[in-house]
């Protein structure tokens, strides 16, 4: 089953008059709707916009596994294990929450800022999955077409795909993938064939339907079987989500 969440729908959040926009893929903070809580072990997908100078004061984190990708600007990121770093456009950064840390994130550039923040929850907590370990922070610069990145304490795996005008990439066998476009437009379905023009707006369609999706536009796949995402009009960067567990709370 695949299912399409533009980007319009998202639940907007933040506070304008502090030059922050925030956009929610699930339920976060002051947005509750029970049918919409996660997919797989992905709990939060929020876009966020910074104006300079503008940023999230010290708050803390726990038994949760952030991953960041920047779009546009430069991220700074300060953290109470000591890890303090600035993140640009290409590079991906994690932070392993662990039983508490507590972080500093801001525009460190004198223009825009857009980044991309996913939250996902280990396996099982309690077990040395969430709070049974030390807060770890890392970044990769640079991450190559292809390249995918594991997340420790879980069974998810980030994949980061840059296509032209026509190319193609398989999209990971899985129970369930979350596809995300960061820019340009993609198309997703059935390998086998040319894609169709799907149905506009809103959660609906399936994997031979040839679904289109805009930037900011998210694919919710379950049960992923030889499906493949094309690009369609100009360059496209995707983040694909392959993951084979949902949270584990006992």
């Amino acid at each position: 089953m695949l299912q399409v969440w533009r980007g319009t729908d998202r639940y907007r959040g933040g506070d304008e008059a502090a030059g922050i926009d925030t956009r929610h893929a699930f339920s976060f903070s002051g947005f509750y709707d029970p049918d919409n809580v996660g997919f797989g072990q992905l709990v939060a997908c929020n876009e966020e916009r910074l104006a300079p100078g503008a940023g999230f004061p010290e708050h803390p984190h726990r038994d949760v596994e952030i991953v960041t990708w920047v779009v546009e600007g430069e991220l700074e990121h300060i953290d109470s294990t000591g890890g303090s770093s600035r993140v640009r456009a290409g590079d991906v950064q994690r932070m392993g929450a662990g039983r508490g840390v507590r972080h500093i994130e801001r525009n460190g550039g004198s223009g825009p800022l857009c980044f991309v923040q996913m939250w996902l929850v280990p396996g099982v907590r309690g077990s040395g999955a969430g709070d049974g370990y030390e807060p770890e922070y890392e970044v990769v610069h640079g991450i190559a077409d292809g390249t995918p990145f594991a997340v420790p304490r879980t069974e998810a795996v980030m994949h980061v795909r840059r296509l032209g005008e026509g190319e193609r990439t398989a999209v990971p066998d899985a129970a369930w993938v979350y596809v995300h476009v960061v820019r340009g437009a993609a198309e997703i379905g059935s390998g086998e064939g040319e894609a169709g023009g799907g149905p506009g707006g809103g959660p609906g369609g399936g994997p031979g339907s040839g679904e289109r999706l805009a930037a900011g536009d998210a694919a919710r796949i379950t049960d992923a079987r030889d499906l493949e995402a094309r690009g369609a009009g100009g360059p496209v960067e995707l983040l694909m989500w392959e993951m084979h567990a949902e949270p584990g709370y006992g």
